[in-house]
């Protein structure tokens, strides 16, 4: 890959985004079903997407298929084996789940480490957590934290006790 013209802001956001779309359109994917980086239409669109504005050699790269179109919140969850994680859907937003380590089996699919899983806004699905755990980030439009509390403790804390 060619490296002398490396310029991370080659293109503007809304270039990027009519890449995409385009893409999405010739490898005939739908961003309003669920995508994995397995689905063989995902890997024509990786094909499309794949550029050369690297920072040098031995780098490869490529947009996804997707994206979030509003603000987003950002989470890591470590997972043990073996979990079952059942069927629900993030009713507010897109999100978009990265494996970083381990696995997680989708629809028959096993998700290793660098792949990802674009889940759209009310879109169900459950899945299994792999046999030696994974590690995932994830990013919604939405919020996964379950309670608008955030451990009091640690944002307030009370007073200390002095004495016995």
């Amino acid at each position: 890959m060619s490296t002398s013209h490396f310029d991370p802001n080659r293109i503007s956001f809304d270039e990027g985004l009519q890449r995409i779309s385009k893409a999405v359109e010739r490898a005939g994917l739908s961003t309003r079903e669920i995508i994995t980086s397995r689905h063989p239409a995902a890997a024509r669109a990786q094909r499309l997407l794949e550029t050369t504005n690297v920072p040098g050699s031995g780098f490869r790269k490529w947009q996804l298929p997707v994206y979030l179109d509003r603000p987003s919140q950002l989470f890591i969850t470590m997972a043990a084996p073996d979990l079952e994680v059942p069927e629900h859907s993030h009713d507010d937003g897109d999100g978009i789940r990265f494996i970083a380590g381990g696995s997680i089996i989708y629809a028959d699919h096993e998700l290793t480490q660098g792949d990802w899983m674009f889940i759209p806004a009310g879109a169900t699905y459950s899945f299994r957590v792999g046999r030696a755990g994974a590690l995932m980030c994830y990013c919604y439009c939405c919020s996964c934290a379950g309670s608008v509390r955030i451990g009091e403790d640690v944002v307030n804390p009370p007073d200390p006790v002095i004495g016995p």
